[in-house]
């Protein structure tokens, strides 16, 4: 165990004395003055869980990649999928959540928020299609919810994505691949004259998929400019995004209509699903000194649309028009942070920090909802509003180190949320059902919420550290859900959902780092999450869940036997339950226990480098009693680069072992044509085939 190897070393190597790294708390926003940056970084003295860290460039760039979104999969043990077409953001697990879009996971790029409020497909909906992966510098993540910094959405965790702000020389890379994969970068930062930068990324790509009966069609589009520049003793920061995607999807397909040949696993049973999106964002900051002490201060501005179509039960409603419906997004989001760091040492000698900071957010959101659909056309609406939702945060934290082995950590958040929410064209609903909802679906709604946080930290030795965490947690429900009162389907009443659920989360870690060669990481965690009302996006009405509880142990190391090589491997077992009594079972369904990824990556001779990853996530079960389990998967993916003094090439191979494993498994009720009646089944979305990927890349 770590945590004997840690003590043990402690006592070899007693003698740490103060911080290294003076006193942080938040390595997302103050470790940027340490040169090492990624896995091999020492975050002893830093960090105040074992389960944050940062991945630097070399990290980032050692991966084959199969989207975007599987940037977030450097957090240890956690797991992008895929269900859907290329443009929908990808299914998240982590800690035993499954947490569909992002609801329980806080993505952040640069100094925005991804995650979306009252999104029209689900709760904290968090699409990184927008970001250019060659532009990425840094990734921070903490798992847990044991800062005071980061609100919504942060109950497993949070991560941020920053961008460099020195991309070199001008750089062209183009992707051809299997399947008809074609992929188009540029990317370059020019010096303005002065202390002014200028860099830039431009993305295209397209895709046709393996897909029998879908050609997936994307057609994506990235621009991104960041801009940074000294003024006076500070730095201002100033960044513009557009992105736009339009795509078609092959969804999850039941088990049963393979099995009879009426399709294979690649097929689908509705041909004319996909979507399209855009985002076009611009954020600001500026970082500097005020009253003894750094601020930071930024404020962004975003519009966002979407238009989804998706059927996961085919003829179960509707034998006649089918299940198709479509779900529709258009929103503006302004918002802003602020924070002021004080560093210091006592009369005593003690080292101390205080910060104290906050963050403002509203969603306009002119149009969401739900309309039964044909061929993608709208046949019927379901539920259509406007929101506004709006909220505050506060924050107060610091860190003091009482003795040159211990130091404490205390913070307290508080948030305000206030809701609106009225329905839209309710008289032009042609289902007397859903416009009485409608109309009576309107209202408001307020709620606060306060979330404490303590940590203590031992550090016996340069080596070693062990770390104790608490934390409460939340994420807000979807606005409509806290003033629905019908259901727009049945008509019949429900209760509002809880506007801001709680969780509560502690965690015990050790950190090992030895000499630049081995780091390594183990924590023990539990969190609870008490009973709840979620809105489900795909119904447009309220759901019960019910109270549970997770535990878990995660491993993370990370050995360098020379410079040119590094082996990683991260594992987590989690044990999740109901914490209620239904005779339904106390299994959580798309609850993964087991999770383990291992990679190999190497500096080879000649200007070659490669890597490999294998990815394993074991059998979880699909309903409540536990009988009915996903397989689990396999995926390994290999990389080998060839780099010349201005020219590389490398080639990628994505699911190198071919494997037939699921992506994802789902187990619910659907009707195939002509069943005429609702069947349970299996339904899952198949890795994608083996493929190969050639890039070319050429530098000026």
């Amino acid at each position: 165990m770590i945590f004997c190897l840690a003590f043990c070393l402690s006592q070899l190597t007693y003698a740490h004395g103060t911080l290294d790294v003076a006193v942080q708390s938040d390595p997302a926003k103050t470790l940027d003055d340490i040169v090492v940056v990624g896995r091999r970084q020492n975050l002893i003295g830093a960090a105040i869980a074992a389960s944050q860290g940062v991945v630097g460039l070399d990290q980032l760039e050692s991966r084959a990649l199969m989207r975007t979104g599987d940037l977030v999969e450097f957090v240890p043990g956690m797991v992008a999928t895929q269900h859907s077409g290329a443009g929908k953001a990808n299914q998240y697990f982590l800690r035993g959540f499954n947490l569909d879009h992002g609801t329980d996971f806080a993505n952040f790029v640069e100094d925005m928020p991804v995650n979306l409020r009252s999104h029209g497909h689900g709760q904290g909906y968090s699409d990184l299609n927008f970001l250019i992966p060659e532009m990425v510098g840094e990734l921070h993540y903490r798992k847990g919810s044991y800062t005071a910094d980061v609100g919504d959405f942060s109950a497993t965790g949070s991560a941020h994505f920053r961008l460099s702000n020195d991309l070199g020389s001008p750089q062209a890379k183009a992707t051809f691949g299997s399947f008809g994969y074609q992929r188009g970068v540029s990317t370059a930062t020019f010096e303005l004259g002065g202390s002014a930068n200028l860099s830039y990324g431009i993305e295209t790509q397209g895709y046709a998929g393996p897909w029998d009966q879908v050609d997936e069609d994307v057609s994506k589009k990235n621009l991104a400019l960041k801009y940074t520049s000294d003024v006076g003793d500070g730095r201002v920061r100033l960044l513009g995004m557009v992105y736009q995607n339009r795509w078609n999807s092959a969804e999850q397909i039941p088990e049963r209509a393979v099995r009879s040949g009426l399709i294979s696993d690649l097929g689908s049973i509705d041909p004319g699903l996909g979507g399209d999106s855009s985002r076009y964002s611009f954020s600001g900051g500026l970082t500097g000194s005020l009253a003894g002490g750094v601020f930071d201060i930024s404020a962004y501005a975003i519009d966002y649309d979407l238009t989804l179509f998706s059927n996961f039960t085919y003829f179960l409603e509707d034998p006649v028009n089918g299940d198709q419906f479509s779900q529709f997004d258009s929103r503006r989001i302004y918002g802003g942070e602020f924070s002021e760091n004080w560093l210091g040492v006592s009369n005593a000698g003690q080292n101390w920090k205080l910060r104290i900071g906050g963050d403002w957010r509203t969603d306009l959101v002119d149009r969401v909802g739900l309309s039964r659909t044909n061929a993608r056309q709208v046949i019927a609406g379901i539920r259509g509003d406007r929101v506004r939702e709006s909220s505050v945060g506060l924050f107060v934290d610091g860190e003091y180190q009482w003795h040159e082995q211990w130091r404490a950590y205390l913070g307290m958040r508080i948030d305000s949320y206030d809701f609106s929410v009225s329905g839209l064209e309710c008289t032009q609903l042609t289902n007397i059902t859903a416009r009485v909802a409608c109309q009576a679906n309107d209202g408001d709604q307020r709620a606060h919420l306060s979330t404490p946080k303590a940590s203590l930290i031992y550090t016996p030795s340069n080596a070693v550290e062990f770390n104790l965490n608490f934390g409460k947690g939340f994420h807000s429900n979807d606005a409509r859900g806290t003033t629905t009162r019908l259901d727009p389907i049945s008509g019949e009443r429900v209760e509002p959902v809880t506007a801001l659920v709680p969780t509560w989360g502690s965690e015990l870690g050790a950190r090992v780092f030895l000499n630049d060669r081995l780091n390594a990481t183990l924590a023990l965690w539990q969190l609870s999450l008490d009973s709840e009302l979620l809105f489900v996006g795909d119904a447009g009405s309220t759901e019960a869940s019910r109270p549970s509880k997770r535990r878990g142990v995660e491993l993370g190391v990370y050995y360098f036997p020379a410079e040119q090589w590094n082996i990683e491997l991260e594992a987590s077992y989690t044990r999740t339950r109901f914490r209620d009594t239904e005779t339904l079972g106390d299994r959580i369904p798309g609850a993964i226990p087991l999770i383990v990824s291992f990679g190999l990556n190497g500096e080879l001779a000649n200007g070659y480098r490669a890597s490999a990853r294998l990815r394993h996530f074991g059998r979880y079960p699909l309903i409540e009693d536990g009988s009915i389990r996903s397989a689990g998967s396999t995926l390994v993916n290999l990389k080998l680069e060839k780099r010349w003094e201005s020219f590389s090439a490398s080639v990628d191979v994505l699911n190198a072992l071919n494997s037939k494993d699921h992506d994802v498994d789902y187990f619910y009720s659907s009707s195939l044509p002509d069943e005429g009646m609702a069947v349970d089944d299996l339904h899952f979305h198949i890795f994608e085939p083996r493929a190969l990927r050639l890039t070319l890349a050429y530098s000026w």
